[in-house]
């Protein structure tokens, strides 16, 4: 999509009464005249809430103008704090520019929430550390369910590593780990530690025991609407738009597609129109 068109969307959905967008991608940033486009959503009225998700690999430099722009909070990627690790799972070597990524977002006072995806014989050793990190720093460390979006359609009969695992595995550590009241419409449980500035989240993506609170959408790149991350869209807004759809129609497709969606997870799953399961990758949803 254009810069133009998802204004459009944004403006839209903000006038139907949505208060938070988030922008994610691929990764944010690779995407020349970013800035601008921050800039022209910052001023829709009536948003209240404007964050980022991003690999956090370009994005230091950038961050005095993102508080400029009032940006609330970015979600961090990062996945190990090991740079090895880091390398192997990524296939580059720049936990350095995720690490100075995170100081200058703490520095200019915007909140970071670390997003790890948990993943068997890639990370699982840092889960630990990853905690670590909530003793001396005011980040939320979240830990993530892995999802099939890998992008070959492999999927795995049993998910080894499912949100009570992980904060088993948390637990042992760190045995005083309480948990705290989530927020309306949370997609995280989440706990803190005495003495610790930060606190975590599990976020139970696979499992998805919390689609009955969820209140997300998401459009993707290529301008398709997902009610749910399962589904395989269920109606393209960027065609309704290049055929000169009025935005009050447009509006009405909204409503009609989103009072339709799913239940939960599963019977989006199940009602996706290929049979071969999910096979996308997250880079193409928006991670």
């Amino acid at each position: 999509m254009t810069f133009d068109e998802m204004l459009r969307i944004c403006s839209t959905a903000i006038k139907m009464g949505i208060e938070k967008i988030r922008i994610t991608g691929g990764e944010p940033f690779v995407r020349k005249d970013i800035i601008p486009f921050l800039t022209s959503l910052s001023q829709i009225p009536g948003l209240k809430e404007l964050t980022i998700t991003t690999n956090g690999v370009l994005t230091a430099p950038l961050v005095p103008e993102l508080k400029k722009l009032g940006i609330h909070s970015v979600n961090l990627s990062l996945d190990t704090l090991d740079r090895n690790r880091f390398f192997a799972i990524t296939h580059r070597d720049e936990m350095p520019a995720v690490l100075n990524t995170m100081e200058a977002l703490l520095h200019h006072g915007i909140d970071v929430k670390v997003n790890a995806v948990v993943m068997e014989a890639k990370n699982i050793q840092d889960i630990v550390p990853l905690v670590s990190l909530t003793k001396d720093l005011p980040v939320s460390v979240r830990f993530i369910e892995e999802m099939p979006f890998n992008g070959g359609g492999d999927h795995y009969t049993v998910l080894q590593w499912d949100h009570i695992k992980i904060l088993e595995t948390i637990r042992e550590h760190f045995p005083d780990i309480k948990k705290i009241q989530d927020s309306a419409y949370s997609t995280s449980y989440n706990y803190h530690i005495p003495g610790h500035k930060g606190s975590v989240g599990i976020i139970a993506a696979y499992t998805r025991s919390f689609c009955g609170t969820c209140n997300r959408i998401r459009i993707t790149p290529l301008g398709t609407l997902k009610t749910c991350l399962y589904d395989d869209g269920v109606l393209n807004i960027k065609d309704l738009m290049r055929q000169g759809l009025p935005d009050e129609a447009l509006s009405a497709a909204l409503v009609n597609a989103i009072g339709q969606r799913a239940k939960d997870g599963w019977e989006a799953e199940k009602n996706r129109n290929s049979k071969l399961g999910v096979h996308e990758s997250m880079a193409a949803i928006g991670g």
